[in-house]
């Protein structure tokens, strides 16, 4: 049988322009430009796929979404948006959406993402025996194995040298402030190598005492040293054929890297109190949070081996520097703090959002990911306000916007505009709860629609 797919898109050039290209595909393809002409065709067809603008004449996808799911139609939906409107998408996942893609569309991204959705609900048709499922089983390709890639520039290039030094040999430097990610990034490294399914070690160098690091390292025999009381593998041979990650190797002792550089120039290692080498093959990633430069500097960490395991760097962008992703790692750890709490959160209110993306977040994805579990935990309502962020996030916010007199009255009103906007888009143009999230009565919301001259 031939997919069908229902293009909703009010750009008659784009939309035919897809239409032709999946046609051409082996797609049996319709369009609708409103909502009111998707609705009759959703209910007169039983369409595979579902691929629908953000943006619509008469009112906007996601209250397509909800009137679909209300329904108990539950084909696969897409999502298409710009890219200043991230949030929107995600909030739209939530609500029950398979995936989206940004505009200006790629070709080949959304073949793909069709694709998935497709065999995605193929699976779950067969698995749930004509059981109908309204959950959201399929995230967007981003999320890779509890973790978000994000979609910033600075994270597309990380993650462009991420895969293409991943399948390589060489060793790797990971540098970046606390909570940046780096043990994600070296997890993904060798994933993404051909040691993948080998072992990946990670030893936290900063917690490992003086005295016992040649035993984490290399293990011990029982008997060598007061305390060994049985055998120990150390990290290297427990890494043997995959990836030993060696997280804040600027901690280690003179003493402790000059045994490591040993073991790594002649890929053997010998255990404490043995008189037997073992040989080992590992690649190692290594992760670091100071200037290993000004150590060597300094005499405090030897350059032979700053050498040896900066074959290739890669430098951990910080959160605010790449701010576009904010919004989406704070989701991404909502849904996380969700189940982990066993909550069932939609996501952030408006004024939550511009506080979120204001934040200078020096404590990077470590301190987002406490802020929210704490506000998820918090939370007695569907969203989370600036009440459960925090005093810390809310002075900050509060202190930026009463420096000077830098922001208009025009600005003011563009921003409450947006505000309202928002609001209504993360609850499906629900007035009521727009007008709660908010923080004002119904009649007042009505009256700045009118004002702002937004679509009522």
């Amino acid at each position: 049988m031939i997919p069908s797919i229902l293009i909703v898109e009010d750009d008659i050039t784009f939309s035919t322009m897809l239409k032709t290209w999946l046609g051409k595909k082996g797609f049996d393809v319709q369009t609708a430009g409103t909502c009111a002409k998707a609705r009759k065709l959703i209910t007169s067809n039983d369409f595979s796929l579902i691929l629908s603008d953000l943006r619509l004449p008469d009112h906007d996808g996601m209250q397509l979404l909800t009137w679909m799911r209300d329904l108990e139609i539950f084909a696969p939906f897409i999502m298409m948006t710009s890219y200043g409107e991230i949030q929107n998408a995600v909030t739209a996942m939530k609500l029950g959406a398979t995936d989206y893609i940004k505009k200006p569309v790629q070709p080949d991204e959304l073949l793909n993402k069709i694709n998935e959705a497709l065999e995605s609900s193929k699976n779950r048709k067969d698995t749930a025996a004509g059981k109908k499922d309204a959950s959201n089983p399929s995230k967007t390709d981003n999320y890779k194995n509890n973790f978000l890639e994000g979609e910033s520039e600075a994270a597309q290039k990380l993650f462009s040298y991420v895969n293409l030094v991943a399948p390589t040999q060489m060793s790797v430097l990971i540098s970046g402030a606390s909570g940046t990610g780096k043990e994600y990034v070296a997890h993904r490294i060798h994933q993404l190598s051909k040691r993948g399914e080998k072992p990946f070690i990670a030893i936290d160098c900063g917690s490992i005492p003086k005295d016992l690091a040649a035993s984490e390292f290399f293990g011990h025999v029982k008997g060598s040293f007061t305390g060994a009381l049985t055998d120990k593998t150390g990290a290297f041979e427990e890494a043997n054929g995959g990836t030993l990650f060696l997280d804040e190797i600027g901690n280690l002792s003179y003493e402790v890297q000059v045994q490591l550089l040993r073991a790594l120039q002649e890929r053997r290692i010998r255990k404490i109190g043995s008189t037997k080498e073992i040989e080992v093959d590992v690649r190692l990633i290594s992760a670091t949070n100071e200037n290993l430069k000004e150590a060597i500097a300094k005499g405090s960490f030897r350059e032979d081996l700053y050498h040896r395991i900066n074959e290739f760097t890669l430098r951990m962008p910080s959160l605010n520097e790449r701010r576009e992703d904010i919004l989406l790692f704070a989701n991404f750890f909502l849904d996380q703090a969700n189940k982990e709490l066993d909550k069932n959160l939609i996501g952030f209110d408006a004024a939550a959002n511009a506080i979120l993306q204001n934040y200078s977040w020096p404590g990077n994805l470590r301190q987002l990911k406490n802020i929210v579990k704490r506000a998820t935990l918090l939370a007695r309502g569907e969203f989370i306000t600036p009440v459960e962020l925090g005093d810390e996030l809310t002075e900050h916010n509060n202190n930026n916007a009463d420096t000077g007199n830098t922001i208009s009255t025009l600005n003011k009103e563009e921003a409450e505009k947006q505000l309202i906007i928002n609001a209504l888009k993360q609850t499906a143009n629900n007035k009521s709860k727009a007008a709660a999230i908010l923080g004002i009565d119904r009649k007042t919301l009505y009256n700045k629609l009118k004002h702002y001259n937004i679509p009522q």
